[in-house]
């Protein structure tokens, strides 16, 4: 397969109602589209970093950067047959996995139409739902929380998950623990504490958690190691792990019982599948993480859920949850059971609503 055209569209998309974590509140949401050409065939792939260099240091600007003068020059016009070719012709960019991923998921849509077969099985997926949850960013109190967890649950999710940061984290996550003692329930810290200061989650143990996401900062996996020793509740490690490698060190020093896998923070979907056979093989579960995707994004975090070793609720809600008009034709809705189905077309599945992208696309460039 040769990719004899690619074309970045940079994109600023409002989202229905604000989200904060520690890092920050985001209303709109920037990210970068890239569609790939091969003959009569167009992929399409998804840059999740965002405006601001908080969840990493990748940005739009960064990855539109790396995207333009490293990467595509890198692959533009080249005879190129699998996605471990591709990222081999990517090895010399050093880092910035966010800007890889959309380059190889868009070469991934065009191997999938080439094929005529969809994304989920050239990946080896199984199954044609995928069970989902809810993410729930930082509320303005315990009340206006527990009134969007009501919302979700009435909407059909049956597993919630809620940001913390120090000062808000004991209270938030008992209150609902309290109001819905049933519900599939974890949180998420997005590396907001320290070791010291990582002692006033340990009353979190009581609560029957799924797990407690990312306490500690990206760089801190010996640290998650001795934090697990003082709890029960499953630690899951997010923005630590980067590679394969990454999470082989983790399960072995026993930083985490649990990784939250992002086809973008690890460089693609080939890398993310490693990172989900390694785990499979070890019995440790992985689950499908999200960062506000358009469904293009939404799509391809679908087919990677539906493998086997993913046995955990993934973030990935339906359209509807983010984005009153998305830039793809098709939308992705939750079923009665609490998950959405895996995209049966061939490649990701999706196609681009070319009205919508024009109403939130910022800029664009062609190579050649």
């Amino acid at each position: 397969m040769i990719l004899s055209k690619i074309t970045l569209h940079h994109l600023s998309m409002r989202l229905k109602t604000p989200f904060e974590t520690s890092f920050g509140c985001v209303q709109d949401r920037q990210c970068i589209l890239v569609e790939a050409f091969s003959g009569d065939l167009i992929g399409y792939g998804e840059c999740v970093a965002d405006r601001d260099p908080g969840y990493s240091y990748e940005t739009t600007g960064t990855a539109w950067h790396i995207l333009r003068d490293f990467l595509i020059p890198a692959v533009l016009g080249r005879e190129i047959g699998t996605a471990e070719e591709l990222q081999q012709r990517m090895n010399h960019v050093r880092g910035h996995p966010m800007a890889k991923a959309s380059l190889e998921m868009a070469f991934w849509d065009l191997l999938g139409k080439a094929s005529g077969r969809p994304l989920s099985r050239l990946l080896g997926g199984q199954i044609d739902r995928v069970p989902v949850g809810v993410s729930i960013g930082i509320q303005e109190s315990v009340e206006k929380l527990l009134e969007s967890v009501a919302d979700y649950c009435e909407q059909g999710y049956r597993r919630v998950k809620i940001k913390i940061k120090p000062g808000r984290d004991i209270e938030e996550a008992e209150a609902v623990r309290r109001a819905f003692p049933n519900l599939l329930l974890q949180v998420d810290a997005n590396s907001a504490y320290t070791l010291e200061t990582a002692g006033a989650l340990l009353p979190l143990d009581t609560l029957n958690l799924l797990l407690i996401e990312q306490p500690l900062a990206e760089d801190d996996l010996w640290d998650h190691r001795k934090l697990q020793d003082q709890f029960h509740t499953p630690i899951c490690l997010d923005e630590s792990i980067l590679s394969v490698r990454h999470a082989r060190q983790a399960l072995e020093m026993k930083a985490c019982r649990i990784i939250n896998i992002k086809a973008g923070r690890v460089g693609g979907l080939s890398q993310a599948a490693a990172i989900h056979d390694l785990c499979l093989a070890q019995g440790v579960p992985v689950w499908c993480g999200g960062m506000l995707e358009t469904g293009v994004g939404r799509a391809s975090n679908l087919a990677l859920a539906s493998l086997p070793g993913f046995t955990l609720p993934g973030d990935i809600s339906a359209t509807d949850r983010y984005y009153s008009e998305d830039i793809t034709q098709e939308r992705f809705e939750l079923n009665p059971d609490s998950t959405i189905d895996v995209p049966t077309s061939p490649g990701l599945g999706v196609s681009i609503d070319r009205r919508a992208l024009e109403r939130v696309r910022l800029a664009s460039t062609s190579f050649p």
